[in-house]
């Protein structure tokens, strides 16, 4: 059994005594072994396992997957100074974790027994598991924890460390197994805890023995309490992980169903194509399509034919990415709304979905593309209290006109009406066609935009709207580096446009404002650049709602900004997941699969029986 009902102990005499004493009155405490910032989960009474597991998945097996490009590290923090492997943080666990059936961002202890907090959250104690177990054998203790939470605040991101010193005061280990968090004060409650229990811990020995720092690239790897350590690996051609057979935490609740293979390898190729060929020749065993053109035409080959692999749609209710062709805000000649609106004109998502991905995708409209946090028709109620906080940072169209919707385009690739709207557009920009048909402004400059992107399979949707970039009298071109130019540019913002966008969560929280706040327009996680002043007043107040309807509310009122100001030209969105794999992997019923994870290096397992009967047939390598 796992959860137990939360329980409060206060101490009245002790703190009347107190009082008396002339001290301040001690706060109750919540004890539970799960935490949200709405005060409901899903799993708060006791329970086995998670619904959507197969409690009785059997263990073994082994599951090979490809990739596109390179990695010269297995540290997973390396990012700045190295390609760290795929899957290289799959060691570590985090204090608590959370499922892929819940929308609220509900937590459940993993590595804590217990957490203990006021009513006020000014901190947190996490009661630590005694039974945690690195996978060299030696035991989890708090000086873990506290190591790995200073050594992030000392060697991570900037954004990281600022971040989080900005929610955490301190940290300390009250003994063995008990560790407190101790929050900055005068900042909002909401999201402290949640970014307490997502701690990730390491072992202090290891660093401290080998004299290890964070980010630098390397291949020596440190022991984590997770499933699955290092088994092997080639650098820069394949990694493999193998599952720890005396893994702590086989047996709780949280993990019972899970974790099933006996290893994962990764394969790394030179392109996507010759990744394909090793998955139909039988050398990678699963494969997650992401390609329109490939899941329409190239799943013709024998061993589909023959029943050895399993084509599949199966339903993806996650948050859409909020992706598209996002313009670089930090370019001056960006600035002008007219200029990105008269740009994403020029984009025909209805012949590109039609022609060119063979009608299988839906335009994504919302940042948040979902109901309850989607933006739609005029403001009203709560929503609407919110924006007249903003009412002197925001056009007035904010009130007066619907949510912002992606334009309409015609079945041929170039659209002539929104051509015109484009032109008159860049017109009130300053831009007038001259003699050559090039776009000119006062200064005789022409509109240079250079599209940036790694991928050779995205060549076919950026061509066309390039193409049509060209007709309108923009100075457009396309260029195509590689991974690794691709992200060294990308992080230094050295680009124009970039098919790019932003993560966000069923929830919103402290993240919102690294995301989308103007203290953070030089943070990766910001690749627009945003930096607006009533988005960043919404992004406080985010922290300080109360109830889930209230958040709720204030997303909506930050979507139908940030969808007016319009620095992301909306691309297509998908809610199917296009998997193909070897006729050997089994998962729950789909009436059981969680809407939030495909899950499958998560539940997934593999029938012994089907994988002999495949291997007799020559269908693995």
């Amino acid at each position: 059994m796992f959860a137990r009902p939360a329980f409060r102990t206060g101490f009245p005499i002790l703190a009347l005594l107190a009082l008396l004493s002339g001290a301040a009155k001690a706060e109750d405490t919540i004890t539970r072994t799960w935490f949200t910032d709405w005060d409901t989960v899903k799993y708060s009474e006791p329970f086995d396992h998670l619904d959507y597991v197969n409690p009785d998945a059997p263990k073994g097996g082994g599951i090979v997957l490809g990739t596109v490009g390179t990695f010269d590290s297995m540290n997973p923090f390396s990012t700045l100074s190295g390609t760290p492997a795929a899957l290289s943080s799959t060691p570590y666990e985090r204090l608590m974790d959370g499922t892929a059936d819940e929308f609220t961002g509900a937590q459940y202890c993993l590595l804590c027994e217990t957490l203990e907090y006021p009513e006020s959250q000014e901190w947190v104690i996490f009661h630590l598991r005694k039974d945690v177990r690195f996978s060299d054998g030696s035991p989890m203790t708090a000086e873990d924890v506290v190591f790995t939470h200073n050594k992030f605040i000392n060697e991570a991101t900037p954004s990281w460390r600022a971040g989080v010193s900005a929610m955490i005061a301190h940290v300390e280990a009250l003994d063995p197994y008990t560790v407190k968090f101790t929050f900055q004060p005068d900042i909002p409650r909401k999201g402290l805890i949640g970014q307490a229990g997502s701690t990730l811990v390491m072992q202090k020995a290891w660093f401290e023995d080998n004299d290890a720092k964070l980010d630098e690239k390397r291949f020596d790897v440190s022991p984590g309490t997770g499933a699955y350590m290092l088994d092997s690996y080639d650098a820069g051609q394949w990694v493999k992980y193998k599952r720890n057979p005396d893994y702590w935490g086989a047996k709780h609740p949280l993990k019972v169903g899970r974790e099933n293979f006996d290893t994962i390898k990764v394969i790394y190729f030179g392109d996507t194509i010759a990744a394909f060929e090793a998955f139909k020749s039988g050398e990678i065993t699963f494969r997650q399509e992401t390609s329109s053109l490939n899941w329409a035409t190239a799943y013709d080959f024998p061993a589909l034919k023959k029943g050895w692999v399993i084509k599949a749609a199966l339903h993806d209710g996650s948050l859409p990415g909020a992706a598209g062709f996002l313009f670089n805000l930090r370019r001056d000649k960006f600035q002008d709304r007219n200029v990105r609106l008269a740009l994403g004109l020029m984009y025909n998502f209805t012949w590109t979905n039609d022609t060119l991905q063979y009608g299988l995708f839906k335009q994504r409209e919302s940042f948040w593309e979902t109901p309850q946090l989607k933006a739609t028709g005029l403001p009203e109620g709560k929503e609407l209290a919110y924006l007249e906080e903003v009412r002197d940072l925001v056009p007035p169209e904010i009130f007066t006109e619907e949510a912002f919707v992606p334009h309409t385009s015609g079945e041929r690739s170039l659209d002539r009406k929104n051509l015109r709207k484009a032109l008159a557009l860049l017109e009130k920009a300053g831009y007038t066609p001259d003699s050559d048909g090039k776009l000119r402004n006062a200064k005789g400059e022409t509109l240079d935009v250079e599209f940036l992107h790694y991928n050779p399979a995205w060549d076919r949707i950026i061509n066309p709207y390039i193409e049509n970039l060209v007709a309108l009298g923009v100075n457009a071109s396309y260029n195509r580096v590689d991974a690794n130019q691709y992200q060294a540019r990308t992080q230094s913002f050295d680009y124009d446009m970039i098919y790019s966008g932003y993560t966000n969560g069923f929830e919103e929280g402290s993240s919102f404002d690294q995301k989308y706040g103007s203290d953070n327009v030089n943070d990766v996680f910001n690749p627009a650049g945003l930096s607006d002043p009533a988005i960043d007043h919404l992004g406080k107040r985010v922290l300080e709602v109360e109830s889930y309807d209230d958040m709720a509310a204030l997303v909506r009122a930050a979507d139908r900004i940030m969808r007016y100001d319009y620095f992301i030209v909306p691309a297509h969105m998908n809610d199917k997941h296009w998997v193909a794999y070897y006729n050997m992997y089994e998962h729950p019923s789909e009436d059981k699969m969680p809407p939030l994870d495909l899950g499958y290096l998560d539940f997934w397992w593999v029938n012994a029986d089907k994988e002999r009967a495949l291997k007799a047939a020559g269908a693995l390598k």
